[in-house]
């Protein structure tokens, strides 16, 4: 599987780290790269930098399966077909796996933001469902919808996260559709 492609921060860009936007986006990235039957460590750090982490990251065989397991907790949230599904399995993950809201600058190397995770030094796979159910609490209580999709291409399954209020999103990617619209006209033809 590929995750979605996007515009990676700059070291000057700290707030924007730890924006919900960019933290779901970072979720949907990883919950994309992390579905592989054997996820690539080095793809999985690449998705961390791309969106904001910095120093050595050190992923271990034991850090990508629990990211795994945690990234296949998300994946719901993603299927949801409505903001009271989506609603749901957050607040089961939330009751089950994070802590209570903190807010840290992690010793004064980033901007305040809130934690649901249990301290700053926690294992990357509560740091993921911690942080990834934060950001797509806040997008459903500010857009009261899904916070994203899973890509319609059966050549695909990537999940996104919508943006705006225009219509519903169906495929990851303007790729994903066009390939849709052309194998539709395609058959259409035959």
């Amino acid at each position: 599987m590929r995750y979605i492609r996007r515009v990676p921060l700059t070291s000057d860009d700290r707030s924007a780290r730890h924006s919900v936007l960019t933290t779901a986006r970072r979720t949907a990235a990883l919950v994309n790269v992390l579905a592989a039957d054997r996820p690539d460590p080095v793809e999985v750090a690449g998705v961390l930098r791309e969106f904001g982490e910095a120093g050595p990251l050190g992923l271990t065989a034991d850090d990508i399966a629990g990211m795994r397991a945690a990234a296949a907790l998300l994946r719901p949230v993603f299927a949801a077909g409505s903001a009271d599904e989506a609603a749901a399995v957050l607040n089961r993950l939330l009751r089950e796996h994070t802590g209570p809201l903190r807010l840290t600058s992690h010793g004064g190397g980033s901007p305040w933001h809130p934690h649901l995770d249990r301290d700053d030094d926690a294992p990357w796979d509560e740091w993921l469902i911690a942080s990834s159910c934060m950001a797509l609490t806040v997008l459903v209580w500010d857009r009261q919808r899904p916070p994203g999709g899973i890509c319609a291409s059966a050549a695909c399954g990537n999940t996104f996260v919508a943006q705006g209020s225009g219509p519903e999103r169906r495929y990851c990617s303007r790729r994903c559709a066009t390939r849709e619209r052309v194998a539709a006209h395609r058959r259409a033809r035959a």
